[in-house]
């Protein structure tokens, strides 16, 4: 397979900086010659190139740093589109999760052309569906989500192209654990699929990952996993901006990446939120590479 890792060092949509520099973390760990050692061509682009966030003024208090992050998603949305038209495996590094406003944009514009139905495996402590309406932080990495299926100001919502990127009822989410009251509100109307932590721990790992494969194969053609370190306990993942304890374990995570990879449905996937300033060792960065190994074939034995 030809594997397309395109850097995005954008940390612009959270409070807490450091994630700019989870692209080079995870390249140092190594993660192009794992991917080379599993048999697959392994292209590298430069990092999309933003300015420091002191140069940049933070503007609207309810969507921070809007026009910024506005320009750096749409790049990275063309190179996207560009990535899938070539049949590539684009795999995105960040970066806070408002990278995903591009990497869906321009996801769904190869796909749209293509009449091919996309879904999102959202695997993430936190929703990300809030609006400029609900937002308690003004964060637009909370943000992201929703606006991707519509919901939200235009210059969100019509980033790259006009119109939603992903239908709302192709989205499952795993692991979250940290879901506001209004996004709450929001992601019940919108009919997206949730399973929390509570629901791991009521009816077993196992039985969720059936759920989610199942949901996949019966909806669409092709899925994008969002993957946020932050999902993982911080006793696996110490370096990432909101750590949140009695979360997935390292375990369940890659199980979960192996699980998703044997449907054969996985077309391209993104990590985020790997912060080096608050990491032990480059340990979370290091469990970035094994994930994506998981979700690109390696296996135990």
């Amino acid at each position: 397979m030809n594997v397309h890792i395109f850097e995005m060092p954008l940390d612009f949509g959270a409070s807490r900086h450091g994630s700019d520099m989870g692209p080079s973390a995870i390249r140092l760990a190594g993660i192009a010659p794992r991917l080379q050692g599993l048999g697959h061509t392994v292209m590298y682009s430069y990092p999309i190139v933003i300015n420091p966030q002191e140069y940049e003024e933070a503007g609207n208090p309810k969507a921070k740093y809007l026009k910024p992050i506005v320009k750096a998603c749409s790049q990275l949305a063309s190179e996207l589109e560009k990535s899938v038209a070539a049949q590539e495996f684009p795999l995105v590094l960040g970066g806070d999760h408002s990278i995903v406003l591009g990497t869906l944009a321009g996801l769904a514009a190869a796909y749209q052309k293509r009449n091919i139905d996309l879904g999102v495996l959202y695997v993430d402590a936190h929703g990300d569906f809030n609006t400029t309406e609900t937002t308690p932080s003004g964060n637009i990495h909370g943000e992201c989500l929703s606006a991707s299926c519509g919901l939200g100001i235009p210059e969100l919502t019509n980033l790259y192209f006009a119109g939603r990127k992903v239908d709302p009822h192709n989205i499952c989410f795993v692991g979250s654990r940290d879901l506001d009251p209004g996004e709450k509100v929001l992601m019940k109307k919108a009919g997206v699929t949730v399973f929390t932590m509570s629901d791991i721990d009521r009816h077993g790992f196992p039985s969720v990952l059936q759920q989610i494969t199942d949901f996949f194969k019966k909806r669409v053609d092709a899925v994008h996993i969002s993957f946020d370190m932050d999902v993982l306990d911080p006793m696996f993942a110490p370096g990432t901006g909101i750590p949140l304890p009695a979360g997935l374990t390292n375990r369940e995570a890659l199980l979960l990446m192996e699980e998703m990879c044997d449907t054969n449905l996985v077309k391209s996937a993104e990590i985020v939120e790997v912060n080096p300033v608050l990491d032990i060792r480059n340990q979370t960065a290091e469990l970035a590479v094994e994930l994506a190994a998981r979700l690109l074939g390696d296996k135990i034995y």
